[in-house]
């Protein structure tokens, strides 16, 4: 993990104290004691879909700070995590001289995060499709990140919880395609869905 992180921030910069400054930010972030699934196995998860499909990026030094950052505001009181994430990234990225035209994608891209809609841009897309691609899992996988998703709302009563995440899970299902590219598509639409089926009537 930190040499992937390494290897795309010195594309940018040779200011080793803050490469290694920011990555401790975000290590700390993604290992605090409510990150449950937003940790940084999460992150990693992600980081191996992304590598995985390289070839189809056009961007993929964007796509890695988007997906070191999308999450780095998880407050699950709050409604503005990407946004405040968005923020954070401008100005890291901003301070290792990373180019506006990428600072941008990286904003989008985060901000997207938020609604998971088909987007325009196809990295885009690909980046949200790497961040449900949990949902098209093994059965086994999906149940512990539900489990851990249960967690990290620990706070809220079973009652509360479920109309929640019953509303969470329909609107998965109500989608056209809950994923964006046809390469996510072929592979996980039809568990994703009988995953969230699955979960729905456990309920």
């Amino acid at each position: 993990m930190t040499s992937t992180w390494e290897n795309l921030t010195l594309n940018y910069t040779d200011n080793i104290k803050l490469v290694e400054e920011l990555w401790q930010e975000i290590e700390r972030a993604y290992t605090a004691n409510n990150r449950y699934y937003h940790n940084i196995s999460h992150l990693e998860y992600m980081i191996n879909q992304a590598v995985q499909y390289k070839d189809k990026i056009m961007d993929c030094d964007a796509i890695l700070f988007s997906i070191y950052y999308h999450d780095i505001i998880y407050n699950i009181h709050k409604k503005d995590n990407e946004e405040k994430s968005a923020e954070i990234a401008t100005d890291r990225l901003s301070k290792m001289g990373v180019p506006q035209a990428n600072i941008i994608a990286c904003q989008n891209q985060i901000i997207a995060t938020k609604l998971h809609k088909y987007n325009a841009n196809m990295d885009t897309n690909f980046l949200l499709d790497f961040d449900l691609a949990i949902l098209g899992d093994t059965p086994q996988n999906y149940k512990s990140y539900t489990k851990n998703i249960r967690k990290e709302y620990a706070i809220y009563p079973d009652l509360l919880y479920k109309i929640v995440r019953k509303k969470v899970i329909l609107n998965f299902l109500n989608m056209d395609s809950i994923f964006k590219t046809k390469d996510f598509q072929d592979k996980y639409e039809q568990q994703a869905r009988k995953n969230l089926k699955m979960e729905l009537e456990e309920l």
